[in-house]
């Protein structure tokens, strides 16, 4: 049996006596110990494997409510089986569009089966019709315990992990039990988790990496106490996120940056006493860059309710090593390193220099988990030294072994079991730092220009909604590479206000890089393709905006 499944079994007869899940908040919130959750799972993996689902088997899962998913996918590894959170349809999705998707997904991971919860249950006869084979959850809580579980070995997939926005042309990473057991014992060390006393709370989607590892799998296999909502329900409601962890006297939690600025400056408006967040260490802050700027306005709203700066806890991470790969040192808040902007753009160095008007900032992410090595190679593959700019690669436990595609397995090691992770970055006596992605950097005249620095310049202008600004990579590869800047702005509509945004937004953008937009848009409020976590996407939006100006063009 593999160490994870051995390490659930372990907690669910141990500290899953006393500690579990409270799902259900806000309107009708309910608690389950661990060891409750582990006795459904006994009876869902009993009814998949009456059912036929045999060993290593792919399982789909398709649903919304924390309070089935957790059993659900628990019951998968008991009857041996691999793990895989489907992209969720939203109101506005086409469902034939979705049904073929969905279709490329399951014949990629050749899936043997859906489990279907609510709200999805709904689609049931839309996978009939596409003759997908599906359960719903509720039929399988009522099946026999399985006695003992199905015996996987390390090297089995625990979870085919769906990279972002895989639908049309999907990819799924191949996470091991090894590596889930690797990283969440690295990830319990690094963070110092308490089961006694750390409790957890997540809105965070479960088909995102950070979700379903961090704040489901983690807690349900250490032993944790957790408090789980839905997207929607952040969504709806941010200050939701403060109101849990004051009444559950929280300890942990995490989001990517665009949600602190979001809550942030809804907290600015938040009656005194209305919330205690004394009790928070580790408000963990990855999935995307981070701002320095939104940092400060979260933890500045938050001194009013006493919550420590120093819980703002940055990382590092991707699904290829499994979730994460560095964490920032415990209770030090967030740490900048202020560099020459000239070096970094044309030398590949990243100089120290005093904080100024003018000079890059980019945060301090820590050393690497146990078990991970990292280091900075140039494009010639020659190792990096200290404050060298390049891109990182990483080995070790939690590194997957690559992806499944719709043309097979591709690994992702080298021979010495290197994976390149397409960021560019460096390190600070062994410290890492992220300045971008490879493929968003925008070269104009030898210089190495990072979308961050010119959406966080647009985003400074009055008018335009925060987080909601991308520079779009135009002319990728050619001699005369440009970018535009498309920004969100509620004055949209206005030929006057869209007038000035232009102007100001052009103007900003160019102190901060010295360089200038061939275009900026200004569209409203929602335009801006995000996932449903809210997370800006990027790559979407930089090829739906670069074809629109491509076209206005000819």
């Amino acid at each position: 049996m593999s160490r994870f499944v051995d390490a659930l079994l372990g907690n669910a007869a141990t500290r899953g006596q006393v500690k579990g899940i409270v799902t259900g908040e806000p309107g009708d919130p309910v608690r389950r110990t661990w060891a409750q959750v582990h006795q459904e799972a006994r009876k869902m993996a009993g009814a998949l494997v009456e059912g036929g689902l045999g060993a290593q088997s792919a399982v789909a899962v398709l649903a919304a409510d924390p309070v089935l998913i957790a059993p659900a996918i628990q019951a998968v590894w008991l009857s041996g089986g691999s793990v895989t959170m489907l992209h969720q349809p939203t109101p506005r999705t086409d469902l034939a569009v979705w049904a073929e998707d969905t279709l490329k997904v399951l014949d990629m991971i050749d899936s043997k089966l859906v489990l279907l919860g609510a709200p999805f249950d709904q689609l049931a006869p839309v996978l009939t019709q596409h003759s997908i084979p599906y359960r719903l959850l509720t039929d399988l809580v009522d099946g026999t315990p399985l006695a003992e579980p199905v015996q996987v070995g390390e090297d089995v997939h625990a979870l085919l992990q769906l990279t972002s926005g895989s639908t049309a042309d999907p990819k799924a990473v191949r996470i091991t039990h090894g590596n889930l057991f690797a990283n969440i014992e690295a990830m319990s060390e690094k963070a110092a988790l308490d089961w006694e006393n750390d409790t957890m709370v997540s809105w965070l989607p479960l088909f995102h990496d950070m979700g379903m590892v961090g704040f489901l799998t983690t807690p349900m296999t250490l032993g944790i106490d957790l408090v789980k909502v839905t997207p929607p329900d952040f969504l709806r409601a941010p200050l939701l996120w403060m109101d849990l962890i004051s009444r559950y006297r929280a300890t942990i939690t995490a989001a990517p940056n665009f949600a602190y600025a979001m809550v942030g400056r809804r907290m600015g408006n938040a009656e005194d006493g209305a919330y205690d967040l004394s009790t928070l260490r580790l408000a963990l802050n990855g999935a995307e860059p981070i701002d320095a700027a939104a940092v400060k306005g979260f933890t500045d709203a938050g001194a009013r309710f006493n919550m420590p700066p120093e819980c703002v806890f940055p990382a590092y991470g991707m699904a290829e090593c499994t979730l994460a790969v560095s964490f920032a040192p415990l209770f030090t808040g967030l740490t900048l390193d202020y560099i020459d902007p000239h070096a970094l753009e044309v030398d590949r160095l990243a100089v120290p220099v005093s904080p100024a008007a003018g000079v890059r900032s980019f945060a301090v992410l820590g050393k690497a988990l146990p078990g991970i090595e990292a280091r900075i190679i140039n494009p010639e593959g020659e190792i990096r030294g200290n404050r060298e700019v390049g891109e990182i690669q990483l080995r070790g436990s939690s590194v997957t072994p690559g992806y499944l595609t719709v043309d097979g397995p591709k690994s992702i090691q080298d021979a010495e079991g290197w994976m390149s992770t397409g960021d560019i970055g460096y390190t600070i006596d062994g410290e890492i730092v992220v300045c971008g992605r490879e493929k968003d950097v925008i070269i104009l005249g030898g210089r190495n220009i990072y979308p961050t620095d010119i959406e966080r310049a647009a985003t400074g202008v009055e008018g335009v909604r925060a987080g909601n600004a991308v520079a779009v990579r135009l002319d990728a590869g050619s001699r005369r590479e440009r970018f535009a800047v498309v920004v969100e702005s509620k004055l949209a509509g206005d030929s006057a206000e869209e007038a000035r945004l232009r102007k100001e937004v052009a103007a900003r953008v160019f102190d901060a890089v010295e360089a200038r937009p061939v275009a900026v848009l200004v569209l409203s409020p929602g335009s801006l393709p995000k996932t449903p976590s809210g997370k800006l996407r990027r790559a979407a939006a930089g090829e739906q905006l670069a074809e629109s100006i491509r076209k206005n063009e000819s």
